[in-house]
């Protein structure tokens, strides 16, 4: 069995996602980051970033924690959604850390200066529409002439999946791009997909932009981290 600490946002749909398409067993752990559980002292135990997802797996003791780290965990584990041969693994792996590096923090950003930032920034929703714009043209080209990111369906896929789904919140229109709209729509109708992302969607959330979730969210430093774990973990106020 298999604990996925878990809020259902893109990055940790990414890995209720992948758990479904390989079918191993794995129980939701709940980590409500808009009231600070994720400082806690066990889940910092399992990730010292502060951040969900992360994992435990129960057979053989291993935590890891980062999305990609993650997938890349569970696919070597499952044998699946990623070659064993070196040529199309790297295929794969250079498409999950396009994702990493590049579309979930440029949507993030998106995100953030669209639906939580206390006042308009338009220098900020012009610099990040654009990027995010950008990024889904190259996965529109990229689609042009095969149905998946890296050849098969992969961890690739699964990866940049959430960060497009949000393309709304994200003031963002699909329709321009042919071939990424197909395979928006192809993967949407994937049963596992569906679960992975329906995971957690009937818990309670606070809204993200009251004052406490505001700061526990948006109001980290170094020192508000050093803090909290001298304090044994507390959650932040």
């Amino acid at each position: 069995m298999i604990d996925l600490y878990y809020w259902p946002t893109p990055n940790g749909k990414k890995i209720s996602i992948m758990l479904e398409e390989c079918g191993l067993p794995f129980k939701l752990q709940a980590v409500n980051i808009g009231r600070g559980e994720q400082f806690t002292d066990e889940f910092l135990r399992i990730s010292p970033n502060n951040r969900m997802p992360a994992i435990v797996d129960n057979e053989t003791g291993i935590s890891v924690f980062e999305s990609g780290a993650i997938l890349m965990y569970l696919a070597e584990k499952s044998g699946q959604f990623m070659p064993a041969e070196t040529a199309p693994r790297y295929e794969v792996l250079q498409w999950l850390f396009w994702q990493i590096g590049g579309l979930g923090p440029m949507a993030g950003q998106l995100s953030h200066f669209i639906n939580y930032a206390p006042e308009p920034n338009p220098y900020a929703l012009e610099r990040y529409r654009n990027e995010y714009d950008r990024l889904l043209g190259v996965m529109n080209t990229r689609l042009d002439n095969r149905d998946f990111l890296a050849g098969d369906y992969s961890i690739a896929d699964m990866a940049s999946f959430p960060w497009v789904a949000g393309y709304k919140r994200f003031d963002a229109d699909l329709d321009p791009f042919p071939n990424l709209r197909r395979w928006f729509d192809e993967l949407k109708t994937r049963p596992a997909v569906r679960r992975g992302m329906d995971a957690g969607k009937d818990w309670s959330r606070p809204q993200l932009t009251d004052e406490k979730a505001r700061k526990i969210l948006f109001g980290q430093t170094a020192r508000s981290i050093a803090k909290s774990r001298s304090s044994g973990g507390e959650k932040q106020a």
